[in-house]
């Protein structure tokens, strides 16, 4: 098993915050990672998350994003909310819509998600660039992470951040947290497939 602690480790280690294009899926899983993180970088928020079905159950999910940014009253953490295509992403993954939850169509949904946020990233000119999604119990973190290294080979001008957010307590200090402020919490992961 990797240890993504030790990445984060050497982030501690610089004299001043680099910038982060930091990939957000909802408000539940974005409380501790925000926390964290903010202490270590200049954090730009990516809501792109159009495998989320339906168009309300996207906008509840960022209205608890931003419910949580102004209970952290930290302005200096911004948000950028892509496009939402739904039609457009499940024909993606549309390939994969007989596997079962936790299989190919969820890796394809990480990395078409990710992939978005990296070439935002280098366009943009961020120094790094992750995702929150490795805090979900549900979330496999090594193919979240073998999906970030693959990309900052795509993209050599932007680092990816490795991560597991569950680990060292993240996910028992996240569950906390968010019982304390009562966020919109969801009960499916997100694309028509897993509300089925």
């Amino acid at each position: 098993m990797t240890n993504y602690q030790k990445h984060i480790k050497q982030i501690q280690s610089l004299k001043r915050k680099p910038t982060l294009l930091l990939h957000v899926c909802c408000g539940v899983c974005s409380v501790y990672p925000l926390i964290y993180l903010r202490k270590y970088f200049n954090i730009t928020i990516y809501y792109a998350n159009s495998n989320i079905y339906p168009y309300e159950e996207y906008n509840k999910r960022l209205e608890a994003v931003k419910s949580y940014l102004k209970m952290l009253d930290d302005d200096s953490i911004k948000i950028i909310i892509p496009k939402y295509d739904n039609d457009a992403f499940n024909e993606i993954i549309s390939i994969y819509k007989d596997e079962p939850e936790g299989g190919k169509r969820c890796y394809l949904c990480y990395e078409t998600r990710m992939k978005e946020a990296f070439a935002y990233a280098s366009k943009h000119k961020y120094e790094y660039c992750t995702t929150i999604m490795s805090i979900s119990r549900r979330k496999n973190a090594d193919w979240i992470n073998e999906i970030g290294e693959k990309l900052q080979l795509e993209y050599p001008d932007v680092k990816y951040l490795y991560a597991d957010f569950k680990k060292a307590d993240g996910i028992t200090i996240n569950e906390k947290m968010n019982k304390d402020i009562n966020l919109y919490c969801q009960n499916y992961c997100g694309c028509i497939y897993s509300l089925r």
